[in-house]
């Protein structure tokens, strides 16, 4: 000490920290008030900005009275030294912290508002929080006094030996972000791979892809194996899409009458069930003369893929009402077989499902 402590340097460092603390109050209670009316903004960004604040501001404010209260006491030159060192190290954790949320959370805002889903991808939200922590580590070293060119080098030379015992990891890594960056696969799609895997995609971490099936089971696929396998995605380049339902009425029904029935079924249905897409326009085509039945094609139009086993039993069920209000048959597969025994012709009978009922015994 240069000098001997007297009761006004305690009075004074009394007062920066109470005028530290003081203000760390009423920082912390304005930027709670400023929480609520940005959470009635539409943009989730300034969400993430406030409560990033709400954490730096009052830490700042702390650090300030308590540098200042040092800077009124006659500490030696040493011990203002490592008091400001400490301070400033306690200031850029709080701020790399905080910097670090709320660049992940304007990241993940970003993402969310790309893909217009719920889920997140979590790859590049843990990329860059890593990236601003590493910073501020290294900008916490150089404040210490510490040299970073070594730690740099030596990185460098262990970082070629991490990638090589890390192969598969980097290889899930970077496929994830050539999967996001290429925008072929987004969070909310529904995905269906050659291996027979299908579900809608919940999130693209670093590593794997996490795909929730319909039966609400998770799925989880390296992101390298899902980069080379051969995929189909019903969600993009739009959301909607049409599914086929297969039908097959009587060689002797009328089929302008079925044609002129089943479109009035259709437009009841889309126009009734949720999910269905009104303003399609729906299509059938007669196709194929079968062995009991003359089939054709309803061409819908749905929503989502989820949608279409919802319309298709709502679909089902009033077309098969619908015919039997109307007469219109659908008959069971059938076949006609004749057998013969020696000179005599047994009459023909009827078989279905393949299996013939009531034929005579034939040694």
């Amino acid at each position: 000490m240069n000098r001997a402590l007297t009761v006004d340097d305690l009075v004074l460092a009394s007062i920066a920290l109470a005028a530290g603390l003081l203000l760390a109050f009423l920082s912390r209670g304005l930027l709670r008030w400023l929480a609520k009316h940005a959470k009635r903004t539409r943009w989730s960004g300034d969400d993430v900005v406030v409560d990033a604040l709400r954490t730096v501001v009052p830490w700042a404010a702390l650090a300030g009275g308590a540098a200042a209260a040092a800077a009124v006491l006659p500490l030696t030159k040493t011990v203002q030294h490592h008091t400001n060192q400490c301070l400033q190290v306690l200031l850029i954790f709080a701020v790399t912290v905080s910097a670090a949320r709320v660049i992940a959370g304007l990241v993940q805002s970003v993402t969310q508002s790309r893909s217009g889903v719920a889920g997140s991808a979590t790859i590049f939200v843990n990329i860059t929080r890593v990236l601003v922590l590493a910073i501020g580590f290294l900008v916490v070293l150089q404040t210490l006094g510490i040299s970073i060119a070594p730690l740099l080098t030596a990185l460098g030379v262990g970082g070629l030996a991490v990638a090589l015992a890390l192969q598969d990891t980097l290889a899930n890594l970077f496929a994830g972000i050539h999967i996001l960056a290429s925008k072929t696969v987004q969070p909310g799609d529904y995905i269906q791979l050659s291996s027979g895997e299908e579900g809608y995609v919940v999130d693209i971490n670093w590593r794997q892809t996490t795909v929730r099936q319909l039966s609400n089971n998770l799925v989880v696929i390296p992101n390298g194996q899902l980069a080379k396998t051969n995929m189909t995605n019903y969600t993009r380049p739009e959301q909607r899409l049409t599914i086929l339902v297969q039908v097959g009425v009587a060689y002797d029904s009328d089929l302008d009458h079925v044609e002129r029935i089943t479109h009035e079924v259709i437009a009841e249905t889309m126009t009734e069930i949720t999910g269905a897409v009104p303003e399609h326009e729906p299509a059938i085509r007669f196709h194929t003369f079968g062995d009991s039945r003359i089939g054709f094609t309803v061409i819908l139009g749905v929503g989502e893929f989820s949608d279409q086993f919802r319309i298709k039993h709502e679909f089902i069920k009033r077309l098969h009402r619908r015919y039997r209000e109307e007469g219109i048959r659908i008959p069971a597969p059938a076949r006609t077989v004749a057998l013969q025994q020696g000179a005599v012709v047994i009459p023909q009978q009827r078989v279905t499902d393949g299996m013939p009922s009531g034929l005579p015994h034939t040694d």
